[in-house]
This record gives structure tokens, C-alpha cells and sequence, in this order.
């Protein structure tokens, strides 16, 4: 996939200086942008790659795949606040696995597991119990997949039962640790009016969703506040003019500057993240072969820094409040230079949240750096599907490095017309600022000390 601009490692492309330039008072390189040095700019295609045969799954994929289902498909939780589900999962399963292993630190569980129990046993037991606490009308088919589970372990019976034991109560650890944190919390939210200013959007005009998220005791930060970005771009500002109009050029339903290929990225990666997401961290671990302890720490990893980024991403959406592409473009931009287009329309569905920072640069930063910290490359081959929006069947991108999937992921917000430039750079910032937080501090190997 080529990228217009140059972008120095691991960060998100800024966007040239020719366009940064771009207002009315520059005219005649406007008129260029809009046409043909556009084009050329931001031609760049899809990878449609089909997944190559996967490597068997373990209980930890298993699980990750059973939670998806749990958490989302018959939870029906949102995308970005999925992932504290997820987390509440994985970190159990990591805490489980790690008592029989003893190989990092614990994250709440910190005890040892009886000599010879199952570190499988012990991940299906962890799971198992907080899905069923935190979703206890769906018992009886997490009830089902527990047995399924547990009866194609190979192991005596007294390492499964040790292993049970291990897993239930990291398990019991996990929810002791985070009652009430605030998950789900009643949080009254009232939009306020005027320029730059959030408002439900089109098609729904749905309510904002999930301001509890933003209040949530973290996992990993000192504060759900801890890393708040500086804030969008003021309409005031030269830069805004041109934000506006390259979100209002390129993520418009009917653009005529986005090719077909552009379009699909821009529709690829609309859906519920978290449930995409919970696919591809679940092939990496199948893809690289991971052995149980490492797919449990692996997940953990992901989910914790994905859980804790939306926690901080939505802080910083409910402190600034600002608008999506659809109202301030339908609204004219509040700035004298800009001009409204009532009749705009972007072609992904536009989120019902706030737009700055973009959450999916959030989510994204965070993963695709956390996935670079754990193999210790950039280089890792990830892969990433979108099973329901396409008529032709699953689309699938594949990368070969942590950096293109997170420019990918950038574009994709402006060719969809759901962000601004600023916005995505800023959510990507925060998120690996999470990233390095989480894997600087957690889940690191123990020190052994000789005999």
C-alpha cells in the first residue's frame, strides 16, 4: 500500500505542506489539490489478501473468540468500551496461566499454582468464571463451552482440577480488584450547542454513547485524565480550513477524488472494532504459533492497552466535545473562509460520539504499537477481516509491518468522512503513550534470582 507522504517510524502521516497551505487565499494550489496532484496523492489501494491456513487455535484463542460472542455478538456492548470486557478476560487468563508458568509478573492474581496443574485448565476455568459474572444470563452456553473445553484437554485429572482451581480463582482476584470501577456508571450527558460543539448526527441522531467510559478506573493510568491531548484544532486556525476541506473533499458519500479502492478502505474499517479486532489478535497468536502462556500474555497485553486508551480516549472526547465532519460541514466550519454544504453526507455512518480524539486512532495506536513491543519488529504480519459490510464476502488487509496498518487505519477515518487530520494524529499519540505504559510496566518478565 503506497502512502502519500512520508512518515518516519511508527508515527501517523502528517499531511503535506502543499495542503497544509491550502485556503482560499491560496488558490491557484487549491484548484490543484482538488484535482489531479490529489488524485496522485492519495492513490494508494486496498491489500485484499485472503487469510492463509491458520494454525489450531488454543484455549486462549478459543476463549478470546468465546468472549467475542459473550461480550459483543449477545452483549451487545459498544466497540471501543468492548475492550473492557475483554480485558477483565484476558488479564484473568494471564494471571491463571502466569500462577502455573511463574515466567512475568502478576497483574492481580499473584500466587502459584500447584506443581503439575494445567495451564489450559486453568485458562478455560479464568475465562469461563468472569463471562459468566459479568454476563450471568448467559450462563448455561458458557456453561457448554466450559465443557467442551475441559473435555478435550489432555491431562490427568487432578492436573485439571488444579488447574480449575488456579483459574477460578484469578478469576476471583480480577472482579474483587475491579468492583466498582465504575463500569456502566450512571453518567448524565447533555450536549451543549454552537460552533465546534458536538451534536447527534444523521441518520439516527442517536444519544452520545458510553460517557461512562471516559470516568472508569483505569487499568494501567494514574487517572482516565492521564494522558489528555492538547485539543482540536481551533476554528480559528489556517489548519482547520484545510482539515475541513480534505475531509469534506475525500469522505464525502458521492467524492469524486476517492477511487473505488480508497472507498473500500474507508467502509473496511467501519464496524464494531473491538469484534474486529478480537479476530485479528486472535490470528496473530494462531499465526505465530504462541504456546498458552504466551497467547495468554499476548492478549493481555492488547486488551489492557486497548481497554485503558478507550478509558483515556473518552475522557478526552467528554472534555472537548467536538463535532463531527457532518455537522460542521453542513454547518459551514465556523470560519468566514469555509463554505457550509447542507446537503453532505460521509460515507461511513458517523460514530455517536464526539470526533476528537478519533477513536480509532486510539484503539489503533495503541495495538499496532503494543503488537510491535511484544515481537520486538515492526515487521509483523497482521492480519485483519471485515466479515458484514461487503456484498462480495469477507474482505480481508493483510500488513507486513505494525506501521502501514496503522496508516491505513488513518486514511481510512477521512476517506470514511467520519474525522479530521488532528484528531487522528492525536488519538494515535495517545494511544501509544498508553502502549508504552502498558508494556513498560506490566506483564514483564520476573527477575529469577541464581540458586
Amino acid at each position: 500500500m503506497k502512502i502519500p507522504s512520508q512518515r518516519q517510524s511508527g508515527t501517523v502521516p502528517h499531511v503535506p505542506s502543499s495542503i497544509l497551505l491550502c485556503s482560499p487565499g491560496f488558490s491557484t494550489l487549491c484548484s490543484a489539490w482538488r484535482g489531479e496532484q490529489l488524485r496522485n496523492l492519495l492513490a494508494f489501494t486496498a491489500a485484499l489478501l485472503p487469510i492463509g491456513a491458520l494454525h489450531a487455535q488454543n484455549v486462549v484463542t478459543d476463549w478470546n473468540t468465546i468472549a467475542s460472542t459473550a461480550i459483543v455478538t449477545n452483549g451487545g456492548k459498544a466497540s471501543v468500551a468492548s475492550g473492557v470486557w475483554f480485558a477483565y478476560t484476558s488479564i484473568a487468563v494471564y494471571d491463571a496461566v502466569n500462577a502455573v508458568h511463574q515466567k512475568y509478573q502478576a497483574f492481580y492474581y499473584d500466587r502459584v499454582a500447584p506443581t503439575g496443574a494445567s495451564d489450559e485448565a486453568a485458562a478455560v476455568a479464568a475465562a469461563h468464571r468472569v463471562l459468566v459474572s459479568y454476563f450471568p444470563a448467559q450462563q448455561s452456553d458458557l456453561d457448554a463451552a466450559f465443557t467442551k473445553s475441559l473435555n478435550a484437554i489432555v491431562g490427568s485429572a487432578q492436573a485439571k482440577a488444579d488447574g480449575m482451581a488456579t483459574g477460578e480463582a484469578a478469576a476471583a482476584a480480577l472482579i474483587a480488584e475491579r468492583a466498582n470501577d465504575g463500569l456502566e456508571a450512571n453518567a448524565t450527558y447533555t450536549p451543549a450547542s454552537g460552533p465546534g460543539v458536538w451534536q447527534p448526527t444523521p441518520p439516527g441522531f442517536l444519544a452520545a454513547l458510553t460517557p461512562w467510559l471516559g470516568q472508569m478506573r483505569p487499568f494501567t493510568m494514574n487517572s482516565a485524565s492521564q494522558f489528555l491531548p492538547d485539543g482540536p484544532t481551533p476554528l480559528t486556525n489556517e489548519r482547520w480550513v484545510v482539515e475541513y476541506n480534505t475531509t469534506r473533499l475525500l469522505g464525502e458519500m458521492t467524492s469524486t477524488l476517492r477511487t473505488a479502492a480508497q472507498g473500500e478502505i474507508g467502509m473496511f474499517w467501519a464496524v464494531h472494532t473491538g469484534q474486529q479486532y478480537s479476530r485479528a489478535f486472535g490470528y496473530l497468536a494462531q499465526n505465530y504459533k504462541l504456546d498458552v502462556m504466551d497467547s495468554a500474555r499476548l492478549l493481555a497485553i492488547l486488551w489492557t492497552g486497548y481497554a485503558d486508551t478507550g478509558i483515556g480516549c473518552w475522557n478526552a472526547k467528554f472534555t472537548y466535545n467536538f463535532w463531527r465532519p457532518v455537522t460542521a460541514i453542513r454547518g459551514g466550519g465556523g470560519n468566514s473562509e469555509l463554505t457550509a454544504d447542507g446537503g453532505w453526507t460521509s460515507l461511513a455512518t458517523t460514530p455517536n460520539h464526539p470526533e476528537y480524539p478519533a477513536a480509532h486512532g486510539c484503539a489503533t495506536g495503541v495495538s499496532s504499537k503494543l503488537v510491535e513491543d511484544f515481537f520486538g519488529t515492526r515487521k509483523v504480519h497482521v492480519v485483519v477481516d471485515n466479515t458484514i459490510t461487503f456484498n462480495d464476502g469477507v474482505h480481508t488487509h493483510t500488513f507486513e509491518d505494525t506501521g502501514d496498518w496503522l496508516e491505513e487505519v488513518y486514511w481510512a477515518r477521512i476517506l470514511g468522512g467520519l474525522h479530521f487530520h488532528h484528531s487522528l494524529v492525536d488519538g494515535a499519540t495517545l494511544g501509544r503513550q498508553v502502549a508504552a505504559q502498558v508494556f513498560g510496566n506490566h506483564f514483564r518478565p520476573r527477575h529469577r534470582h541464581p540458586d
